[in-house]
């Protein structure tokens, strides 16, 4: 799978242009997905912001875009869901609350799905991105459900989200955040992604971020 991992989604023309380039081909020829369920784990998330995510990724210009929502897929046969994941080019991840969001990746499937996707993008947005890391720290989890700050680790990286766009996601916060997780993590602000092609990391920005080792 190749990974676009933002903090505030395709904000700028460079992190546009790394999408374009991670799915070889245009953006108007490519189908996408939208995955909003993180946002329901999350007291500050509802209808209204999930509504916003969807039509904000509307404004791309997909040659069809749909709506994946994980929490529905338990119940629906395997026959149906695997072909919608697997037909699609792109999965735009919307954030939330990360480990509500790597609770139903596991219920529905799709974590266990992902290894098989080489070619598919998955372009996180916040908890989107966190949720590919090792672990997000104790400071990002909300959803009361939570045994721990765990995540999926398909990367080797984690990520502070949102850089000096909330009063709490500062570089003082991130300092002591990124020594709890101990290891290798990048703060990004919005204007900021990670992009992770056959294991190679970039950064790709038009903002300002920094390796917290």
């Amino acid at each position: 799978m190749k990974l676009l991992l933002t903090s505030g989604g395709v904000t700028n023309t460079s992190i546009r242009d790394a999408l374009v380039d991670l799915l070889g081909k245009p953006i108007a020829d490519s189908t996408a997905l939208c995955i909003p369920t993180a946002q329901w784990g999350h007291p500050m998330c509802g209808p209204a912001s999930v509504r916003g995510f969807v039509s904000g990724m509307t404004s791309l210009g997909w040659k069809s875009l749909g709506v994946l929502e994980l929490t529905a897929l338990p119940s629906i046969g395997e026959e149906r869901r695997v072909p919608w994941v697997r037909e699609a080019d792109v999965l735009l991840v919307d954030g939330g609350d990360t480990t509500y969001l790597c609770h139903w990746m596991r219920q529905s499937g799709l974590a266990q799905l992902l290894p098989s996707l080489p070619e598919t993008v998955w372009v996180g947005v916040s908890a989107g991105s966190m949720a590919m890391t090792p672990r997000i720290g104790a400071y990002f989890v909300e959803w009361p459900s939570a045994p721990d700050d765990r995540t999926l680790g398909v990367v080797e990286f984690s990520i502070f989200p949102h850089l000096d766009v909330f009063p709490g996601n500062t570089m003082a916060e991130a300092e002591p955040w990124a020594a709890e997780i101990a290891g290798p993590a990048y703060a990004i602000d919005d204007q900021t992604a990670i992009k992770v092609d056959n294991g190679t990391v970039e950064v790709v920005t038009e903002g300002h971020w920094k390796l917290l080792a």
